[in-house]
C-alpha cells in the first residue's frame, strides 16, 4: 500500500493553488490562502503536486515561507477580515449549516 495520500480537500485547494500561482499582485487574502495551504500540506503524506505548486508560487512571488508568516501575521494583526464567506478559509470539508 502506498503512503502517498490524497488530501480530502484537495479538488477544492488545487482551485485555490490554481488561481494563485499566475498572480503577479497577490491581495491580503491570496497571502493568506497560501499561508494556510502550506500549514494543511506541509506534514500531510502526499500530495506532491500541490506541495510543489506551492513552492512556485513562493518562488513567483519571491518570498520565502517565513516572510509569507510574517506578512499574513502582521494583516490578521490588523484586523483582516475577507471579504467572501468565511467556509473558503475553514480547513474542514464538515458543514455545519443544518
Amino acid at each position: 500500500m502506498s503512503k502517498e495520500q490524497t488530501h480530502p480537500l484537495h479538488a477544492t485547494d488545487k482551485i485555490i493553488i490554481d488561481s494563485l500561482i499566475s498572480k503577479k499582485d497577490p491581495e491580503n487574502l491570496d497571502f493568506i490562502n497560501l499561508a494556510r495551504l502550506i500549514n494543511r500540506y506541509t506534514n500531510f503524506p502526499g500530495e506532491v503536486e500541490i506541495k510543489e505548486d506551492i513552492e512556485k508560487i513562493l518562488k513567483f512571488w519571491k518570498i520565502n515561507k517565513n516572510q509569507l508568516f510574517s506578512k499574513t501575521k502582521s494583516i490578521w494583526s490588523k484586523n483582516f477580515r475577507p471579504s467572501n464567506t468565511t467556509k473558503d478559509l475553514v480547513g474542514s470539508g464538515f458543514d455545519t449549516s443544518n
